[in-house]
């Protein structure tokens, strides 16, 4: 019944744990000895390579906003302690 056509309700795979599919047969399987494998083997080179080039197709994305950033908490500053000082509380009209 397996793999059989029913025109009404399709076609029978199988019931649990028989999913119509015969039993595997004629597979390879290839491995090598753990003292033979070399896990880590350029993986220093490829890092080093990897991380700049990341960095550089990245860095227009991520400079221009933390200068943007970084120029106006330079400009919020500088200009609280002017309005902090004397001539800038002159300036704006406060009372020394």
């Amino acid at each position: 019944m397996v793999g059989s056509v029913d025109p009404k309700n399709g076609i029978y795979i199988g019931g649990w744990g028989e999913l119509g599919c015969p039993t595997p047969q004629r597979i390879a399987s290839y491995s090598l000895s753990p003292n033979r494998q070399r896990p880590l083997a350029g993986a220093f080179n490829a890092a080093i390579f990897n991380t700049f080039r990341r960095c550089r197709h990245q860095v227009l994305y991520v400079v221009p906003p933390f200068v943007a950033a970084y120029a106006a908490m330079n400009w919020a500053v500088e200009r609280n302690h002017y309005l902090q000082s004397k001539p800038g509380r002159l300036a704006e009209g406060g009372e020394e």
